[in-house]
């Protein structure tokens, strides 16, 4: 059975979007790795919602609502000019939930510096959503999953076995309260 022209040239309208849609979320993730790592503070928070929700509670952090105060606590953990941090994603599963609403996972390697001569390198994911308002993607929420982290300094280098990191989590979120 042949369809008409019309039908078939919606049908490539959609693909299209869908892809142009894919893109776009795609680009955000960039953004945020490169305006993080830049220390480009008022550009990061334009790519979240306002009502954006962080939870790295499963890799030793905790859930922070707002876009606001996740952009203020980041800023003073990572925002010293003498803590560079580096943040590559890949391999992006994008799926479109709706017109507006998309998910995805990305994997990442990070690189921060923790303190002189004290580096750390993760490997983990990134599970997010994300939100198109106005015709723009923003992200909605985002939960960091880690599954490995190395200690490193330029003369040796130290996994971080789980006991030890949830420990260590554990310690950190006593002395946030």
């Amino acid at each position: 059975m042949q369809t008409a022209n019309h039908d078939q040239s919606v049908s490539n309208a959609v693909d299209l979007q869908h892809f142009h849609d894919i893109e776009e979320i795609k680009q955000l993730k960039a953004r945020y790795c490169r305006h993080l790592d830049a220390k480009d503070w008022q550009s990061w928070r334009g790519i979240f919602t306002d009502d954006f929700v962080s939870d790295t509670s499963e890799s030793g952090g905790r859930v922070i609502s707002g876009a606001d105060a996740f952009v203020a606590y980041l800023r003073t953990q990572l925002g010293k000019p003498t803590q560079p941090t580096v943040h590559h994603v890949h391999a992006p599963e994008i799926e479109l939930t709706g017109p507006t609403t998309a998910r995805g996972i990305w994997g990442l390697q990070d690189v921060v510096r923790l303190a002189p001569g004290l580096n750390l390198l993760g490997y983990g994911h990134y599970h997010e959503t994300y939100e198109k308002i106005d015709g723009r993607w923003y992200i909605k929420t985002s939960k960091l999953t880690r599954l490995r982290e190395d200690i490193f300094n330029p003369l040796i280098s130290f996994r971080v076995p789980q006991w030890l990191r949830n420990a260590g989590a554990a310690m950190a979120r006593k002395q946030q309260k």
